[in-house]
């Protein structure tokens, strides 16, 4: 044998060779067939999801879904492509990291070789102590952290974007589910999926707005131009309320321990609300008050109207309010939230391979705007393409906001107004006063017949005298209310002009119908105009039905067969929503901190029990069973706390219990004693 057959020689290069130079095999596997093991999990794979399929969908549905080639292979491409992915991706963070470490522990090595002229003695003291060298195991701890995170990334991402796939498959179709999944669906504003303008068979264009509120982001954004007394305002409030909770928190284990009932979540709260007083107050202009026990008032007094910049003639760095700034701007409060959501963005539009050419951060405006390529003419774009919009609002921009939209709608109504007036005046000039053209004509012809025979006996007004409440337009719209004031959605008057510009150009076709007179095409071209523009403004947020927070507007434009953005970007959303966003919260579902189960000490359902305690549990046991009259039960009386105390459980001469406790809480003493009983 020559020594280029020696499979364990580092100088052998061969792919199939164990522990050769880029083999795929190694000896350490003791020489499995890893292709057949790698096809037999593949298969299995596949033949779990063709057996669902199968056993769930009818046989008509399954006939259309393999039209377009065998769904098995399918499947097992799209399988056996992630999971060589996934795992050529863990083998190169791998080997990436080992060869680092590696390289390291030689430069380690080498440098202790190299001191050779160090004393022995002192070189085992220094290692005694312990140096660079002793106890290293951090960075390899880290080392291992990152690898590991790395591959869950790899998997989740792998994860995700087969069940975007499940999803489609099984739906046949794309819709708005496709995007953003059960938990986050409440942050969608507005999602709109529409035809194409140039290519409406073949290419969609989707609108997704998401609203994040300012209560539900991970890092509270504040905007540039904000004060330095409304940020440390902001974290005295945010102490203010944590110092409640820890409150309330030590009342509810104190109810806990004494073997009360726990408050319910009214309780808590009208709790949290009485508590208020114990911290703060109202009285602005007393220095002695209790909104002054943090931070003096002389202090809050030099920073009033201090923003993000000082005017240089004034700028002393000796000063109060400097001073102040500076501490507040190194902990970077007003710029950390901001910045977080769009390092959040980018990092997973580049991780998710969601390239993009043009970015602009207006950083001063709390705004971004992201395309995938610079060119914004429509004509020289591809079909797969997306644009996105971050925006962070506030109460006052969304006023204003409001304000231009309510100008916008009504001057829509006046310009299609306009254009109503002027063909219904050009139709009726061009009727003809000898021949009914109309129903109104054939009703003025009749009328004074219908007077004569009809509403002459009848003793009933006639049609012209009776005051017409019904244009023949839109139904007639219910009075508004305070919400509808506050809160307008303009659903009334936008299909009203929607309608009205169907009307127009059925009654142009009606009047000219295959004559083009000036006048025509006048009129054609300014309700394309209008038309055009109002769809466009309708496919516009509302801003009525925006919330203080971030809106993330997102405009994608795929082909329908490959929809390869529309997938990309639903991870890339889940993703973003995860990671800038808590979600939404609801209080009744909050945990307790300490359970009555966990607890007390009379449910422990022991058989045994020592000698001190089992008297009380029959007293217990026997007064629970002989309090017949309400007269027996007695109230506890609340402790001297803010917050209200519910019916609690008062010992009596003999320990017992005789407070009357809730549903509960009384089963749960009942079983308790009976147990302690027998």
């Amino acid at each position: 044998m020559g020594a280029i057959d020696l499979p364990k020689s580092p100088n052998v290069f061969h792919p199939e060779k164990p522990s050769a130079v880029g083999s795929r095999n190694s000896l350490a596997q003791e020489y499995r067939d890893q292709q057949n093991e790698v096809n037999q999990l593949l298969e299995e794979e596949t033949n779990k999801v063709i057996h669902h399929l199968t056993a769930r969908l009818p046989k008509d549905v399954l006939e259309r879904l393999d039209v377009m080639g065998g769904l098995k292979e399918k499947l097992y491409n799209y399988f056996n492509q992630n999971y060589q992915n996934m795992f050529n991706r863990y083998m190169v963070t791998s080997e990436d990291e080992m060869v680092k470490k590696v390289r390291n522990f030689i430069d380690k090595e080498e440098t202790k070789v190299l001191a050779r002229y160090t004393p022995k003695e002192i070189a085992d003291l220094l290692d005694a102590v312990g140096g660079a060298d002793k106890f290293n195991t951090g960075e390899i701890e880290k080392s291992m952290v990152n690898m590991y995170g790395h591959l869950q990334g790899h998997i989740q991402r792998g994860v995700n974007e087969l069940e975007t796939h499940t999803n489609s498959i099984l739906r046949q179709k794309t819709d708005t589910g496709a995007f953003v999944r059960g938990e986050n669906a409440y942050s969608i504003v507005k999602c709109a999926f529409k035809d194409n303008l140039s290519k409406p068979k073949t290419v969609s264009d989707v609108k997704l707005s998401v609203n994040i509120l300012d209560s539900e982001l991970i890092s509270p954004i504040f905007h540039y131009q904000v004060t330095v007394e409304y940020l440390i305002k902001d974290l005295l409030g945010k102490h203010i309320v944590d110092s409640i909770d820890h409150a309330i928190e030590s009342v509810k284990d104190e109810r806990v321990d004494q073997g009360l009932e726990e408050f319910s979540d009214s309780e808590i709260l009208f709790s949290k609300i009485g508590q208020v007083e114990s911290f703060t107050d109202d009285k602005i202009d007393d220095p002695k008050s209790k909104r002054y026990s943090i931070v003096a008032k002389t202090i809050m007094e030099k920073i009033n109207d201090l923003r993000a910049e000082i005017d240089p003639e004034s700028f002393d760095q000796m000063n109060i309010r400097e001073n102040i700034k500076k501490i507040v701007d190194i902990e970077n409060i007003r710029n950390r939230g901001f910045n977080t959501a769009i390092n959040s963005i980018t990092s997973i539009l580049d991780t998710s391979k969601m390239g993009y050419q043009y970015i602009e951060n207006l950083k001063n405006a709390r705004e971004v705007n992201i395309r995938e390529y610079e060119d914004t003419d429509v004509a020289n774009l591809p079909d797969e393409r997306y644009q996105i919009k971050l925006r962070y609002f506030d109460n006052a921009q969304l006023n204003e906001d409001r304000k231009a939209y309510d100008v916008q709608m009504k001057s829509f109504e006046t310009e299609v107004q306009h254009i109503w007036d002027i063909l219904e005046v050009i139709y009726q000039d061009s009727k003809s006063s000898f021949k009914v053209n109309d129903f109104d004509d054939l009703a003025k012809k009749v009328k004074p017949r219908v007077q004569k025979l009809i509403k002459s006996k009848t003793g009933e007004p006639l049609y012209e005298d009776i005051a017409k409440v019904w244009d023949e337009i839109s139904f007639i719209r219910a009075g508004e209310t305070e919400v509808e004031r506050s809160n307008r959605t303009y659903i009334y008057e936008k299909d009203r002009i929607r309608q009205r510009i169907i009307l127009m150009r059925n009654k142009m076709k009606q009047m000219y119908d295959y004559l083009y007179p000036i006048e025509r095409r006048v009129m054609e071209d300014r309700l394309s105009f209008l038309e055009r523009e109002y769809y466009r403004f309708e496919y516009a947020i509302n801003p009525y039905h925006l919330q203080p927070g971030i809106l993330l507007d997102v405009d994608i434009t795929s082909i329908k067969r490959k929809k390869a953005t529309l997938d990309a970007m639903a991870n890339v959303l889940n993703e973003f929503l995860h990671g800038v966003s808590k979600g939404f919260q609801d209080a009744a579902f909050a945990s307790f901190s300490r359970r009555r189960s966990t607890v007390r000490e009379d449910i422990n359902q022991s058989f045994s029990s020592t000698s001190d305690d089992k008297p009380a549990a029959e007293n217990a046991y026997l007064d629970v069973l002989n309090s017949d009259s309400p007269a027996s039960v007695t109230e506890a009386k609340p402790k001297a706390i803010a917050a209200p105390a519910k019916r609690g459980r008062k010992p009596g001469k003999s320990g017992a219990v005789d407070a009357k406790p809730g549903r509960r809480g009384q089963k749960a003493a009942d079983s308790g004693a009976a147990l302690k009983e027998v």
